[in-house]
């Protein structure tokens, strides 16, 4: 079973990669591609968090497992945002 503290750290991990992603975002926004790298490190950082969310999750009890797939949700939907800013523009 996850222990209280592994989800409250995995969940501090998740919540910081979506602040940095947040930023890269604006600012992928504004500059289109001069910070490519650091916006590719973003988006990597938040499919490691996803994917130790759904490690996680599989020793989790039932709270936790919603805890964690609500945490999940949040990470896709700032993927797919990321992945779909046009750079290009």
């Amino acid at each position: 079973m996850a222990t209280r503290q592994s989800v409250e750290d995995l969940i501090q991990q998740c919540e910081d990669a979506i602040r940095n992603a947040q930023d890269q975002y604006k600012e992928s926004s504004k500059q289109e591609h001069y910070n490519d790298d650091d916006y590719d490190k973003a988006l990597q950082a938040l499919e490691d968090s996803y994917n130790d969310l759904a490690r996680l999750a599989h020793s989790a009890n039932a709270q936790q497992r919603d805890q964690l797939h609500r945490m999940r949700l949040q990470l896709q939907q700032l993927q797919n945002h990321m992945i779909l800013l046009d750079h290009e523009d």
